[in-house]
Parts: C-alpha cells; structure tokens; sequence
C-alpha cells in the first residue's frame, strides 16, 4: 500500500534501529483518511471471506478496525489488557506480552462478543514477534469461532512475527512490510 508506504517514509521515527514511532497518524494522533484507505485495502484482501466480526486489542488497532468494521457493516470487538470493575468473569482470556511495552498482559473478551458460527478477521496495527496476534488467535479458538485471516498495518519481516503466524496456519496479510531500518531509514520488501 503505497499511501502507507509514504506515510511511514516521511512521518515515522526510527528509534534505536528496532522501532518505529508513528505517532503522528496511526497510534496516537489518528489520520481518519488514512484509516479508511487501510480499512478499504483489508476489506479488498479479504473479500472472499463472509467476515461477521473484526477483532482487535486495546488501543492501537481500534481505528483501522472500525473503519474496516464500518466498509464491512460488522462489528468490532477489542481485546481489553486490564479488567474493568463491571466486567464479570464470563472472559475469554490470553497471555501476550508486548515488546514495545516490555511487559505482559492478560488479554480478554466478555463471552457474549464471540460465538462459534462467527467469522473472524484480526487487524492489528504492528506485527514484530507476533505475541499480540496469537493471543488473539487463541481467543477466537476457545470461542470455536472460525479465524478468516490476520491484517496488519505494519510487519517488521526481520522479527520472527509473522513466520510463526503462518507456519501456525494463519493466513496474513500485512500492507506495509519492513524489512530492516538502515541508518534511520526504512527499507521495504
């Protein structure tokens, strides 16, 4: 996707030659056109699947799945990391452990959000070691539910992320594809 493509070019900061902040459109400041496109290039790839629900983790995933959610007419559930007062203890649940955070979490969904006839698509803003997507992963098989696929906005392909996922048998589609970042640049596979 060439409109992320130059996004992450001219507005994404490299940080110590292993992440990259891009702040100023997809993770903290949000770029509502931009989301739409991403959203409408997920629906394009995924287009053969009868997709009923969109699932996706607190907080930086919610944008991109909610306009995808919004193409598709399709509810978005997001994966919550703390447990609120007024959730009861009805949850799906998965360990992840975030590698931009340095710490891990237990993830989880109320029980009422996923049923086993739904189709569920993951999007998720980045793919590095894959511990977010396969968390969500295992949510949607204790629910019996069927996983279409996992999008991703951002795969860093020299991190092991994605190569488990589909050796896993998952299949992913990710629209931007980093390959290393080389004196503050991005190289694109």
């Amino acid at each position: 996707m060439d409109l992320l493509k130059q996004r992450i070019q001219t507005d994404g900061l490299i940080l110590n030659n292993s992440l990259l902040k891009v702040d100023s459109f997809l993770n903290q400041q949000i770029d509502p056109e931009l989301m739409m496109k991403i959203g409408e290039e997920f629906v394009r790839r995924f287009k053969d699947e009868k997709i009923t629900k969109i699932l996706t983790i607190e907080s930086s995933g919610i944008a991109v799945s909610v306009m995808t959610g919004l193409i598709l007419k399709v509810p978005v559930i997001f994966a919550r990391k703390r447990k609120p007062k007024v959730t009861g203890d009805d949850v799906y649940t998965a360990k992840v452990y975030s590698y931009t955070k340095g710490e891990s979490n237990t993830i989880m969904i109320s029980k009422q959000f996923l049923q086993p006839e739904d189709n569920v698509l993951i999007i998720d803003d980045f793919l590095a070691n894959g511990e977010a997507a396969a968390g969500l992963a295992n949510i949607v098989e204790q629910a019996k539910a069927k996983l279409v696929g996992i999008g991703i906005v951002i795969e860093k392909s020299f991190q092991p992320g994605a190569q488990k996922l589909t050796a896993a048998g998952y299949r992913v589609e990710s629209l931007a594809r980093i390959k290393a970042f080389t004196n503050g640049q991005v190289e694109f596979l």
